[in-house]
């Protein structure tokens, strides 16, 4: 929990959140053509299995499975995937900023709560990316995918810099409250700025382009 915020108010946040993941979760496996059950499972791992993996990493029973709101959530966001495809491919555009705006939550709450549990430096920043990410991951392991963050897009960077914030202030005795809030800003303009101009990390050459230049042999030297 992120102190010194209103608990109610992160809880509705984390589910806003919560259905968002799912949202994307449920396009993933429509668009894989998966049935009802299988749109279902989707957008349950992805909005809330960052935050299990995280909780059993630290060694504490996951809040976001003992919460039935979080099971509702997700679950209401694979319904409405289902039911409203169509609808919510047009506004595409919509569901990736308010999946931008999860990602930040979520890397803040979690580095947060890794900071609550006494964690090092280290391991909060990776439990706050994890809570961001982790769901987007398993997702794409279930399609029999490369994860997304570890082949293109700006995802798990931006997660990762949204918890440094956090955990820096708090590693430098700094309790301000603008802290959890520079975070998030710090991580969703990352996000936005990569999906606005198509930004990547850089990918290692093909091992073909490399074999391709290699039979080329040596080259005289005048």
């Amino acid at each position: 929990m992120v102190q010194g915020f209103d608990p109610t108010l992160i809880l509705w946040l984390n589910l806003i959140g919560t259905f968002v993941f799912g949202i994307s979760g449920g396009l993933a496996a429509v668009r894989a053509r998966l049935d009802l059950f299988g749109v279902l499972v989707l957008a349950v791992v992805v909005a809330i299995a960052g935050g299990i993996i995280r909780d059993l990493l630290i060694g504490t029973p996951p809040a976001t499975f003992r919460d039935w709101r979080y099971l509702a959530a997700a679950g209401a966001a694979g319904l409405a995937t289902f039911v409203a495809r169509t609808i919510l491919e047009r506004i595409w555009n919509v569901i990736q900023v308010l999946d931008a705006a999860g990602l930040a939550l979520f890397c803040v709450t979690g580095a947060a709560k890794a900071i609550e549990f006494r964690l090092g430096p280290a391991q909060a920043i990776i439990l706050g990316a994890i809570t961001g990410i982790g769901g987007g991951m398993l997702r794409d392991v279930l399609l029999r995918q490369i994860p997304t963050v570890l082949q293109h897009d700006l995802y798990a960077v931006p997660a990762l810099a949204g918890a440094a914030v956090v955990v820096g202030a708090h590693a430098a005795g700094s309790h301000s409250l603008a802290f959890p809030l520079i975070g998030f800003a710090v991580c969703f303009a990352i996000r936005m700025v990569g999906l606005r101009f198509n930004i990547q990390l850089p990918v290692a050459p093909s091992g073909r382009h490399v074999e391709s230049a290699d039979s080329e042999g040596p080259r005289d030297v005048d």
